[in-house]
């Protein structure tokens, strides 16, 4: 079994922003709107923080999230406090970890067991989450091995690096043992769950970062100006070129490094520069670079 976070050819969402309704009567119009654009908008996502409590929606720009919460006050009539947008990192292994994890418990007469023995590696950049079970002679019956799935998967929406998701991991389960009694396929998704949460730390997990196409046209003379700051930005300039009295250049730039660019942008060309981004890639933070403390940086602090 494997899966990606999108299908096809829609957009990732890779920017959150937390909101929450102002009052009880704003409780069930926000939801019943989110619900609704939801359906509409295959590239708008929304969640629940499992730690906060908070509900985050998550959308592919800035723009694009801006344009959401303006149609919940004209459209919806829904007032909404709004967190400031963060970036949608996720969490990767960069290690192959051989793990044996027992799940023991005995309460009160009845006990609980269940051993599985198991292989996590790094998947292919974009490949999802990948399941494979590879046990023979039934040392784990196979009415248990979905059930080891579940407790694996329910693990990857949180990493232990900053919490945000884990993305592209290959687990094979490879052999493991049962208890005629004392088995059970809850013992088994607790041995996954707990397993995999110690393999992952072994693993030595990394946090990535959404990689942007940023395709700018700028005036000529502007050109070299525009190209230095987004140098700055930890940009990657995969071409320019002049047309006219203008200056196309495309470049690769975190989207960490791009809020508020357009600012930047306006000021440096005079109003005259547009630009358009969209993801292109996950990548590896640089260890120099991190981002903020916590799950959600505590950005995700409300504003009215």
């Amino acid at each position: 079994m494997s899966g990606n976070e999108t299908g096809g050819n829609v957009p990732r969402p890779v920017i959150d922003i937390a909101i929450e309704p102002k009052t009880k009567a704003d409780y069930e119009k926000l939801s019943l709107a989110l619900a609704l654009i939801a359906n509409a908008d295959p590239t708008f996502r929304i969640k629940t923080d499992e730690e906060s409590g908070q509900t985050i929606i998550s959308g592919i720009t800035e723009m694009h999230l801006d344009t959401i919460i303006g149609r919940l006050t004209t459209e919806f009539g829904v007032g909404a406090n709004v967190g400031a947008p963060q970036v949608a990192y996720r969490e990767a292994i960069t290690r192959t970890v051989d793990h044996d994890y027992t799940h023991k418990k005995q309460s009160r007469g009845s006990g609980q067991f269940a051993r599985i023995k198991f292989r996590i590696e790094p998947n292919k950049p974009g490949g999802g989450f990948t399941f494979v079970s590879a046990v023979v002679g039934g040392n784990v019956p196979v009415e248990y091995i979905p059930a080891v799935e579940k407790g694996v998967t329910s693990v990857m929406a949180a990493g232990p690096v900053i919490g945000f998701p884990i993305v592209d991991v290959k687990f094979t389960l490879t052999d493991g043992a049962y208890h005629d009694v004392d088995s059970s396929a809850l013992a088994f998704e607790a041995a996954g769950r707990a397993g995999f949460k110690e393999a992952i730390e072994k693993a030595d997990p990394k946090i990535l970062e959404p990689i942007m196409t940023v395709d700018l046209t700028v005036p000529w003379e502007c050109a070299g100006d525009v190209i230095a700051e987004l140098k700055k930005r930890r940009a990657v300039i995969r071409s320019t070129d002049g047309v006219g009295s203008s200056y196309a250049i495309t470049a690769l730039v975190p989207l960490a490094n791009m809020f508020g660019y357009i600012n930047s942008l306006r000021s440096l060309t005079g109003g005259r520069g547009q630009f358009s981004m969209r993801f292109d890639h996950y990548a590896q933070v640089p260890d120099p670079v991190q981002p903020d403390d916590g799950p959600f940086g505590g950005a995700m602090a409300m504003r009215a």
